[in-house]
This record gives structure tokens, C-alpha cells and sequence, in this order.
């Protein structure tokens, strides 16, 4: 898989989120960058203001989120998660981006590490709202731009090299989380996926039979594949 667009968002939760951030203080978005990312990355992320500050109280907005992403079930045949790390909420103005980079291997809380197997950014900007900002793979068949509709999403694997283009105008209002998935193995998870989605047509066609068989084998392969 190079990468799979989804709608997550509907019209009243994307309102919900963009109005909570409009309240919200962002912060230097280096805080939370490692390694040579840090160099490269020039935005802003929700966050405290100050060493005295509180935390951001984006409880409500991450749950809208999360919820979101776990009732899609393309996405849950296309990711098979496990965990998903709670999203972060990032703005770039004009001139900012963020230059080409791979995600860290391990995100979150000590004591609760996830890997991150996929990546997945939501846009949270209507596109005519800004120009460039773009999102751009570098996969084997060359750089993918990926520019959506707020609501919308791309889900990619962590391991690709991938880059946030300028801003010329306006600003880009971004959700970006991370996903850990119960097959490691990305290969897998492509058969595992492209199963599922047979399976769905079949059924849809009053296919009894061969529906069972793809289902059979699907859950079969999921049994051996699983990392529980």
C-alpha cells in the first residue's frame, strides 16, 4: 500500500474541531520533532504556551477524532488497529513547511510505547482556503501530492519519506496521528485488505458461497499474520 484516501469527518464534527482550535494556543511545533526532522519542520501544534502553562484541553476534539477513525470500516480492513495515538493538531501559516522526513519508529507515553506502522493525516482547511501546503509522498513510483477536502484523509505507511510543501496562502489546518496495527507486516496487511474488499463485492452480489471462502481464508491468514 503507497496510500488509501478516506472520509472521516462530517460537516457537524469538522465545525466542532475548527471552532475548539480557534480557541486554542499553538506553540513551535520543533517541541515534539527528533532526529534530523527538527531541522526541517517549521509549524505550529497545539500545545501549553509556556513552562507554567497548562496542558491544552483537547479532550473533547481528540475523542471526536479517534471516534471518527475507529467507526470507519475501510478502515479498519485497511489498518486492522490496534492502537491509535491521540492526534495532533497543527497549523502552518504562510512560508511555513515541513521538509522531507520519516516518522519516529516509537511514539507515545513511556510507559504506553506504540509503533507506528501507519500515518494518517486529516485536512482540516477547505483546500480553496490556501495555496500550496501540500502533502507530498515519496513513493517507488515517484512523489504523490496529496492536497483533500477537510473532512478527508490520507493513511500511508510510517515508514515513507514524506514532506509538507510551503504555504504561499492563507492557513493549513491539519489533525496527524499515528496507528499501530495488529500485522506488522505491511505485505500482509495489503492481502489481508484486498481480501476484505473482495469479499464485500461478492457479498454484495448474493455470492454465499465464494463470499464464505474469501471470508474463510481472510480470517484464516488474520489468525496466522496477527501480532496479539
Amino acid at each position: 500500500m503507497n496510500y488509501h484516501i478516506l472520509q472521516i469527518l462530517d460537516a457537524d464534527e469538522l465545525h466542532e474541531i475548527v471552532s475548539d482550535l480557534a480557541q486554542q494556543t499553538f506553540v513551535d511545533g520543533t517541541r515534539t520533532a527528533t532526529g534530523i526532522a527538527k531541522a526541517v519542520k517549521n509549524n505550529l501544534q497545539v500545545g501549553p504556551s509556556g513552562p507554567d502553562a497548562e496542558a491544552p484541553n483537547t479532550e473533547v476534539i481528540d475523542g471526536i477524532v479517534i471516534d471518527a477513525i475507529w467507526r470507519n470500516d475501510t478502515f479498519q480492513a485497511l489498518a486492522l488497529p490496534r492502537r491509535i495515538l491521540a492526534p495532533l493538531f497543527a497549523r502552518y501559516e504562510v512560508g511555513m513547511s515541513y521538509g522531507s522526513h520519516v516518522d519516529a519508529a516509537i511514539m507515545g507515553p513511556g510507559d504506553e510505547p506504540l509503533r507506528c506502522d501507519l500515518a494518517m493525516t486529516i485536512f482540516l482547511s477547505d483546500p480553496d482556503t490556501y495555496e500550496g501546503g501540500g502533502l507530498v509522498l515519496e513513493t517507488p513510483f515517484g512523489e504523490q501530492q496529496i492536497k483533500l477536502a477537510a473532512g478527508e484523509a490520507v493513511v500511508y505507511p510510517a515508514t515513507t519519506l514524506h514532506r509538507v510543501d510551503p504555504v504561499t496562502r492563507g492557513t493549513r489546518f491539519v489533525a496527524v496521528t499515528w496507528i499501530q496495527s495488529l500485522v506488522r507486516d505491511e505485505r500482509l496487511r495489503t492481502i489481508l485488505f484486498d481480501l476484505s474488499m473482495a469479499a464485500e463485492k461478492t457479498e454484495a452480489l448474493r455470492e454465499a458461497e465464494l463470499t464464505a471462502a474469501l471470508n474463510k481464508s481472510c480470517h484464516n491468514l488474520l489468525r496466522y499474520a496477527a501480532d496479539v
